[in-house]
């Protein structure tokens, strides 16, 4: 069994978050600039098993998919393109952002911690894994 490494992506850097090979446990990995991001998986795929990627799904409170998605599209043709054994699916990232921030205020992490966007990124790659997971 591989594991199942989830994206938030964004214009300018993309959280990464994996599972453990059992599929159980959902950990930040790292946060990529976007534009690295294909050489960074695959450098991650020539060690690991990847079963699936998870994707962020932007949407608005309406159910629309929200502004971000017309970047995400051609993104996701270009992992299909470069990773054509891997399944791609779409997970829900409302809130992710918000309630990641929440989780770095609870954790105790200082104003000036929270202040940088990669951790937030990782964090809410980790939420929309764990998301995915819990609906799996």
């Amino acid at each position: 069994m591989g594991r199942i490494l989830a994206l938030d992506f964004g214009k300018k850097r993309t959280g990464v978050a994996v599972t453990d090979p059992l599929q159980l446990i959902a950990s930040g990995l790292t946060t990529v600039e976007t534009k690295q991001l294909i050489p960074f998986l695959n450098d991650y795929c020539s060690r690991e098993v990847v079963d699936v990627f998870v994707v962020g799904l932007p949407k608005q409170m309406n159910n629309q998919p929200s502004e971000s998605e017309v970047l995400i599209q051609p993104f996701i043709k270009t992992l299909k393109k470069a990773f054509p054994n891997i399944s791609v699916e779409r997970e829900d990232e409302r809130f992710t952002s918000k309630m990641a921030f929440q989780s770095m205020i609870d954790s105790g992490m200082t104003k000036k911690q929270r202040q940088n966007k990669a951790i937030v990124d990782e964090i809410s790659a980790t939420l929309i894994l764990q998301s995915y997971l819990n609906r799996k």
